[in-house]
């Protein structure tokens, strides 16, 4: 026989406005029970949370928890209200606690990596939510409700997370944008979507072909009724004027068939998520040689070098405080290395996306936000108008003149995306941007950086994002060392092993002097071809260029076509193979050029 559930909801409902976000919800959570909730952005998971957790918020059904039964919330932002200390906000959830020296806060906060006498509105957001872990866990609830529990942690956290989870004895329930956790941890899945929950008794990974399986047999049955409504629109033209009387009941089904095709609610539409393209940048887009830079007496990077490519996607890895955002930023420009340089390519034009989430003003609604009063909105180069985008990014119209307070995190987060992906630009620069975005969201990202014709720099700890996106991944390990892998995590992980990095220079330098001598055949020389082609190759793609710069002056006739459509087929051909004739050759250049300066040290 089963257990009872610890905690149950029946006939759970909930409005916002006119909106249904919770339409009869039934769901029980059994002890030791690992459960994903899932769900768009905004489809009402927070508020399935709180409303488990016992906020008295919903308009209709009962809730159930078993007595005795403890249940534990972590929010997506903690409140640190009346509490002067870390330790104090940890305690507070111990109802049995022995005071300061309770050995229980101890072994927490010395687990957590936390200073249990600081001041919780000084934490930065890693340690903050570690702050906000170490109070969920230090009571062994009955039940966990985890709200987005990865947001703000670096990887090895996220790593420890898991194993004291797989370790848990008691319930949970999850609701993450982080995948690989997901398909770690959960048993089963509890799937809010369009106001009700569906179950599924497998892990999250069997999720996606499930709840696609549903999706497309719902499609069949409102094909099906669409035809059926087709098929009594024509009966009803054809015959009511004789058949009034006799067969109102029949006028009376079809227009019960048409209403529940009203009320009959399809899938939630998907976001679509586009890039502006702007002018091409040259091939080559970041030089970064023997770059060092030290707050005070720490090192966050010495002497580290790279060279980035059109079309790369470079992720960067590593621990909280490990120096990402630093060397991302010396990366682009904003910042100066102490030691080294750094050269950005010709026509480099970056778009930033910051994880803090800068410039979304909480007073002004997403209308004002993207096109301040007017009614349109430059879109990759377009004018659009202001609903229109929105829609792409799946907001309803309602939430147009609503403040941006008001959205949920994931809302917030699509809301800066496309405020920042409508600019034109030839590179990306991501800062953890998966936080709060559902998997359809973080699909369509993915898809749209893949297909991207510039070039994007990442900083995450989304295992899965990076699996799936980038082509080489900088770690840094906390030490002033930063290693660049090719591929994901993944591949970062079966690479690193052991390090023994030569003194004075990174693992990643003496691997690519290496390579470029193996590669040279020469010992530290070039050999007279590759020394000419270095000469030769600037020549060749100037020359490229002047004849690309003519072919365009011709193509810009609107009569030419007219007068000579022969002419405008072999010039608009030969454009392209021009074009690609100039970037076959600065890249042969590019790499001799590597080459040449690997071997002179």
């Amino acid at each position: 026989m089963a257990d009872p559930p610890l905690l149950a909801l029946s006939g759970i409902r909930f409005h916002l406005g006119d909106q249904t976000i919770l339409d009869g919800v039934d769901l029980g959570i059994a002890p030791g029970e690992r459960l994903s909730l899932v769900g768009r952005n905004g489809a009402g998971k927070s508020t399935l949370l709180r409303i488990l957790a016992g906020e008295p918020i919903f308009d209709g059904g009962t809730r159930f928890a078993q007595p005795g039964a403890t249940v534990a919330t972590l929010p997506q932002e903690p409140n640190f209200a009346g509490h002067a200390t870390v330790g104090d906000y940890v305690s507070s959830a111990l109802t049995d606690s022995f005071g300061p020296d309770d050995y229980r806060i101890a072994a927490i906060l010395e687990e957590m990596k936390l200073d249990g006498g600081r001041v919780p509105t000084e934490l930065s957001g890693g340690e903050a939510r570690r702050a906000a872990l170490a109070r969920v866990l230090i009571g062994e609830p009955d039940v966990m409700l985890l709200d987005e529990p990865t947001n703000h942690l670096d990887l090895p956290t996220i790593e420890w997370l898991e194993q004291k989870l797989d370790r848990w004895r008691g319930a949970y329930v999850m609701v993450s944008h982080d995948r690989r956790f997901l398909t770690t941890l959960s048993r089963a899945v509890l799937w809010l979507d369009r106001g009700i929950v569906r179950r599924l008794d497998k892990g999250y990974g069997e999720f996606e072909a499930w709840s696609n399986d549903i999706i497309e047999r719902e499609a069949t049955e409102r094909h099906k009724l669409d035809r059926l409504i087709e098929r009594e629109t024509e009966w009803a033209g054809k015959s009511i004027r004789a058949r009034r009387t006799r067969n109102e009941g029949r006028l009376r089904a079809l227009n019960d068939l048409r209403k529940q095709r009203r009320d009959q609610i399809g899938p939630v539409g998907r976001a679509t998520i586009e890039v502006g393209d702007a002018e091409k940048s040259g091939a080559l887009v970041v030089t970064a040689r023997d770059i060092t830079k030290r707050w005070g007496e720490k090192t966050i990077v010495e002497a580290f070098s790279t060279r980035i490519f059109r079309k790369n996607r470079i992720g960067l890895i590593g621990p909280n405080g490990a120096g990402k955002t630093t060397l991302l930023k010396m990366l682009i420009g904003e910042l100066e290395p102490d030691s080294g340089t750094v050269k950005l390519g010709t026509n480099v034009l970056p778009v930033i996306i910051d994880q803090r989430r800068i410039g979304l003003d909480p007073d002004k609604t997403p209308w004002e936000t993207l096109a301040d009063r007017n009614d349109h909105v430059l879109v990759r180069g377009h004018l659009t108008h202001v609903m229109t985008y929105l829609r792409e990014y799946l907001f309803r119209d309602e939430q147009a003149r609503q403040p941006v307070r008001t959205l949920s995190g994931g809302e917030r987060n699509r809301l800066l995306l496309a405020k920042a992906l409508a600019a034109p630009s030839n590179m990306i620069v991501l800062d953890e941007p998966t936080n709060d975005l559902d998997a359809d969201t973080l699909d369509l990202l993915q898809e749209a950086l893949d297909e991207y014709d510039g070039t994007v720099l990442l900083v995450s700890h989304d295992r899965d994002f990076l699996d799936r996106l980038v082509t080489s991944t900088i770690a840094l390990e906390g030490d002033g060392t930063a290693i660049e892998y090719a591929g994901g995590y993944s591949d970062y992980v079966s690479q690193r092993g052991p390090r023994i990095e030569p003194t004075g220079v990174t693992a990643s330098r003496a691997k690519k002097k290496s390579a470029a001598r193996d590669s040279g055949g020469q010992g530290e020389r070039l050999g007279y071809k590759r020394e000419r082609a270095l000469v030769e190759l600037p020549k060749k793609i100037a020359a490229l260029q002047t004849e690309m710069a003519g072919l365009n002056v011709a193509l810009a006739d609107p009569d030419l076509y007219r007068r000579d459509p022969k002419g405008f087929q072999a010039k608009t051909a030969r454009v392209g193979a021009a074009q690609a004739e100039i970037e076959a050759a600065e890249t042969e250049w590019l790499e001799l050029e590597m080459l040449r300066e690997e071997l002179n040290g």
